[in-house]
């Protein structure tokens, strides 16, 4: 089997072996670059995939710009994992209100595995951030939340090439690129609407923080969402993203548009 059929059938470490086989083979070959850092991208080894990055775009002119946008996301992974470990404060998109900082604390508090003491935390933070309504590919919701309670009522995204966490409430309209790519199970283009109608372009991870070290490709791959039950009644992603409203659960790969009800400021950007 090819690369690409061992990829369809969600093998990824014989993926990889074949497919460096075929790079070992014809090493000047862009397009056999650009799929094993993608391969490698989903499987979480960031160091190797920036390496296939850069010598892809040596190769080939045609993948600079996709190296310079793809660069800033894997430097953005490590930060990604510290924060989820507890041990850094994200960027907050935005003016933050006092209700970023309770959700900030308490995912401290997640990563270092005390998740009781987040509890409370985490609640006044989901109660004092607003109730915003709006559509999700033209089906009406009275508020929207990212699935998973670590982050609720904020985004995560790389904007500008930097990673931030952004409150919806910053938010009038996010357009999702349908998944063309395998890169694109990593990190989902997207076309932010500010509430004062400023745009900007960014990307989304398409995962939960962690899954590229599950043992099930599946979860790798973003073809699926696991939760883990954790003390306290924490359930915790893996997997592809879910946005959740009132009227129900989205993954993101398969949602369009999402349109928020509001108006506001330009949103500035802050940092920690």
């Amino acid at each position: 089997m090819q690369a690409e059929e061992l990829l369809q059938a969600g093998r990824l470490r014989e993926a990889l072996e074949k497919l460096q086989e075929q790079v070992r083979t014809e090493p000047a070959n862009a397009k056999y670059r650009v799929f094993l850092f993608q391969l490698l991208s989903v499987l979480g080894e960031w160091n190797r995939a920036l390496t296939q990055l850069k010598v892809a775009a040596d190769l080939d002119a045609q993948n600079l710009l996709m190296a310079q946008v793809c660069r800033a996301a894997l430097n953005c992974e490590a930060l990604r994992t510290e924060i989820f470990a507890g041990s850094r404060l994200p960027m907050v998109f935005g003016e933050p209100a006092a209700w970023i900082g309770q959700l900030m604390q308490a995912n401290q508090m997640v990563g270092q595995q005390q998740y009781q003491a987040a509890q409370p935390l985490r609640e006044q933070a989901f109660e004092a951030a607003p109730a915003i309504a709006g559509e999700i590919d033209g089906a009406s919701f009275e508020w929207i939340a990212d699935a998973d309670p670590r982050l609720g009522p904020v985004l995560e995204a790389l904007i500008d090439q930097r990673y931030y966490w952004v409150p919806f409430t910053c938010i009038r309209q996010v357009d999702i690129e349908p998944p063309a790519d395998l890169r694109d199970l990593v990190w989902i283009p997207v076309q932010f609407t500010w509430t004062n109608e400023g745009q900007s372009m960014g990307l989304i991870p398409t995962r939960y923080p962690g899954s590229e070290t599950s043992e099930d490709d599946a979860v790798k791959l973003a073809r699926k969402t696991e939760w883990k039950e954790y003390p306290g009644g924490l359930w915790l992603g893996l997997g592809q993203r879910c946005l959740a409203t009132d009227a129900g659960e989205y993954p993101i790969l398969e949602t369009r548009q999402i349109k928020l009800n509001q108006e506001g400021p330009a949103p500035a950007e802050k940092g920690d």
